[in-house]
């Protein structure tokens, strides 16, 4: 499954891990204002922000995973299966494929505000890429410097959540998430008292019971708890090595190392990449299962003016400094 999420120091960062048993050939794909987003049911744009973005590029289309624009506008879309619901095309709305969705909004908006003005008359609807490329269930997360929200396409119609920790996982639906919240409230970075009986001589007996009863297994559920207080309780320098650094520390925390998720016929679920944006700087920064330097990216060091997309293969192979 997947982890998302927001950190602020002096910059503001946004990123991800993408857990999956498999991967497509995924690069770091820079589109240009003047590259034309050719829609499927609403006008192409022609003109619009650059995005920086982690993509798999099929007929000269970006289907961006996770991406940010040039404005400081994050947005990623992750797994929600069985809860994820499209709908028809609907006269009247803006038809939207779910994989248009993040280009849709990245290329027109610059804050949450203009993406919820946006979103009024969207309607995320039931649009294949292709046949062998069908719909995939999804709910995103979308964050300006300094506000997030989840948008979620269900039965009921689309929900847009204020998402004040800036974290999203997979199922269940955001709502749920944070209500589960209310179960973890006694957690503290602090050593732990006795609370259980005053006739009992209970006793600390190790360092690291700060965080007892902070749920370390990989389900969605437990993910979101964990990334939640890891992001909360953070603290970092503000310099952008200390910034991301600790960045990935705290993706790190929910990642997924290969035999722990079994999914059958001897594969397993992994942590493919992760991600770290600068929203100020428009920096891409990753991370692979094999590799584990950080790679960064700079989209203004690009010709944003193009008409093409631009992409980077990934390094994969890990990166080792010999020391002698």
């Amino acid at each position: 499954m997947c982890t998302a999420i927001t950190y602020t120091t002096d910059n503001h960062y946004f990123g991800r891990n993408l857990d999956l048993e498999y991967s497509y050939k995924e690069t770091v794909t820079i589109t240009p204002r003047n590259y034309e987003f050719e829609f499927r049911k609403v006008e192409n744009i022609k003109n619009h922000y650059a995005i920086i973005g982690m993509a798999y590029v099929s007929n000269n289309f970006p289907l961006y995973y996770d991406a940010i624009n040039e404005k400081g506008l994050g947005m990623a879309g992750l797994n929600f299966p069985e809860n994820a619901d499209y709908k028809q095309i609907i006269e009247g709305k803006n038809n939207i494929a779910p994989f248009e969705f993040i280009p849709y909004i990245l290329s027109q908006c610059s804050n949450i505000d203009e993406v919820k003005e946006l979103l009024k008359d969207i309607n995320i609807a039931k649009i294949n890429f292709s046949d062998e490329l069908p719909v995939s269930p999804l709910h995103w997360i979308i964050s300006d410097k300094n506000n997030s929200i989840t948008v979620e396409s269900v039965k009921d119609g689309l929900k847009i959540y204020d998402n004040p920790v800036g974290i999203l996982t997979n199922n269940p639906t955001f709502d749920i998430h944070m209500f589960n919240l209310n179960n973890y409230m006694s957690l503290s970075t602090k050593e732990p008292i006795n609370n259980f009986s005053n006739e009992l001589n209970l006793k600390i007996y190790s360092r690291g019971m700060g965080a007892l009863g902070l749920p370390g297994d990989l389900s969605s559920a437990s993910r979101f708890v964990k990334a939640t207080f890891t992001k909360m309780n953070s603290k970092s320098g503000s310099s952008e090595s200390e910034s991301i650094s600790q960045f990935f520390h705290i993706l790190n925390s929910v990642y997924q190392q290969r035999g722990c998720v079994y999914m059958g016929n001897d594969k397993y679920e992994i942590t493919i990449y992760s991600s770290c944006c600068n929203m100020d700087k428009g920096i891409y920064y990753y991370t692979t299962y094999e590799n584990s330097q950080i790679t960064g990216i700079d989209i203004n060091k690009e010709n944003l003016e193009s008409k093409e997309l631009i992409n980077y293969d990934l390094t994969k192979g890990q990166q080792i400094f010999m020391q002698n």
